[in-house]
C-alpha cells in the first residue's frame, strides 16, 4: 500500500441544540437536554498533496444562521502552516451552507463533488423550502462559475482522487452525499461527514432528521462500516466527542485534531 496521510479534523464553529433535535426517532434519556453541533472541515496531507474536505461556512452566513463562529476554516488552515494556494484539491462531501462555503478562497484547486449533488442542489427538490433551506444560493452560484470555468470534476459514485483516497456516494442526507476513505497509519479511516452527524446516528442508527432518503441513509450506515477498519475509524461529521476522542494537533489559535 502507498504512503499513508495525515488527517486533521479543524472545528471552526458551534450551535446550542437539545438533544431530541438530532435524532429522527425518540432518544434514550432527556430529550430536552442540551447537545451540541460542531461544524468541522478535515485537512489530508500526503503524497505531496493538501486536500481539503469542505470549506465551511464565512462570518456572515454564521450571523445569519446564529452559529457561533470560533476562527475562520482559511485562518486556522494558515495557522496550521498552509496557504490557501497550497491546496491542490477541494472534496465536497455536499452543497449545504456549512460544507460548501469559502469556495472563492481557493482559487487554484480541483473542487470535487458528485454529478448527483449538483443535480439535486440545481433541481426541482430546490422549490421545496424544507430542502432548499440548507443550502446558499451563493454557494451553488459560485460552484456552477468554477464549473464553467473548468475548475469542477463530477464525480459518478466512486472516485480514486489518489492511491489510498477515495470518494464514496452514500447519498441520504442529501442526493449526492459523498464520503472520504482515507489509508492512514492507523489504517482505512472514513471521514463521514452527513453520513454520521454524530456517532450516536450510527451506532443506534437513529439518523439525524434532515433526510432526502431515509432508505439511502440507512443502507449508508452499512457502506461506511464496511469502508472503515472499524467503527472507531469513522469520523462524525458534527460531533462534539471529536475534540476529546482525539489528540489536539497542538497549534495555539486552532481547534484542530489529529485523527491520524
Amino acid at each position: 500500500m502507498t504512503a499513508p496521510f495525515e488527517v486533521l479534523a479543524i472545528k471552526y464553529a458551534t450551535v446550542e441544540r437539545v438533544r431530541h433535535s438530532n435524532f429522527l426517532h425518540p432518544v434514550d434519556g432527556d430529550p430536552d437536554a442540551p447537545m451540541a453541533l460542531d461544524f468541522f472541515v478535515w485537512l489530508v496531507v500526503g503524497q505531496g498533496s493538501v486536500t481539503l474536505v469542505d470549506t465551511g461556512f464565512s462570518p456572515a452566513s454564521a450571523l445569519v444562521r446564529q452559529r457561533q463562529y470560533l476562527v475562520s476554516p482559511l485562518e486556522s488552515l494558515r495557522r496550521l502552516g498552509h496557504a490557501p494556494g497550497d491546496v491542490s484539491d477541494v472534496v465536497i462531501t455536499h452543497l449545504h451552507y456549512d460544507h460548501a462555503g469559502n469556495l472563492g478562497a481557493f482559487p487554484s484547486a480541483r473542487i470535487w463533488v458528485q454529478d448527483r449533488e449538483v443535480r439535486y442542489a440545481t433541481g426541482d427538490c430546490m422549490c421545496d423550502p424544507k430542502q432548499n433551506h440548507f443550502f446558499s444560493t451563493d454557494d451553488v452560484g459560485l460552484l456552477i462559475k468554477r464549473l464553467y470555468r473548468g475548475d469542477v470534476r463530477l464525480v459518478d459514485g466512486f472516485h480514486e482522487l489518489r492511491e489510498g483516497l477515495e470518494l464514496h456516494r452514500v447519498g441520504g442526507h442529501t442526493d449526492g452525499l459523498q464520503v472520504v476513505r482515507v489509508w492512514t497509519a492507523r489504517g482505512w479511516v472514513v471521514l463521514a461527514s452527513d453520513a454520521a452527524h454524530y456517532r450516536e446516528n450510527l451506532v443506534k442508527e437513529n439518523p439525524f432528521p434532515a433526510i432526502y432518503s431515509l432508505d439511502d441513509m440507512l443502507q449508508g450506515y452499512a457502506r461506511i462500516r464496511a469502508l472503515a477498519d472499524s467503527e472507531d475509524h469513522i469520523v462524525p461529521g458534527h460531533d462534539p466527542m471529536v475534540c476529546t476522542l482525539y489528540p489536539t494537533a497542538g497549534v495555539p489559535g486552532v481547534h484542530a485534531y489529529r485523527i491520524a
